[in-house]
């Protein structure tokens, strides 16, 4: 099993970012996917969340109206769409699928920074 996350970096205030999570070793398409975020020195935190058809998506409030999340089962993948970005956004962002009740997946994580 293998989540692999990639499009991190470094953005302006404001900037967009979108963060992929590539999946394989499992059946993608049946698993609930989620990203999360851990800042320096706090705890981890759910950012996002679809279910396995795609059609339900849950964010936390801080991100509301500017993250969007997106799956594609056919190429087993995950987005993390993210706009406005703003300074407290900046942590590692984790890919996370999960199978009750038994399967937890976790990906290696992504930096995110957000700074001028």
């Amino acid at each position: 099993v293998q989540l692999v996350e990639s499009g991190g970096g470094l953005v302006q205030p404001g900037g967009s970012l979108r963060l992929s999570c590539a999946a394989s070793g499992f059946t993608f398409s049946r698993y609930v996917m989620r990203w999360y975020r851990q800042a320096p020195g706090k705890e981890r935190e759910l950012v996002a969340r679809i279910t396995s058809g795609g059609r339900s998506t849950n964010f936390a409030d801080s991100v509301k109206g500017r993250f969007t999340i997106s799956r594609d089962n056919a190429k087993n993948t995950v987005f993390l769409q993210m706009n406005s970005q703003k300074p407290e956004d900046t942590a590692v962002y984790y890919c996370n699928a999960q199978r009750l009740p038994y399967d937890d997946f976790w990906g290696q994580g992504t930096q995110v920074t957000v700074s001028s």
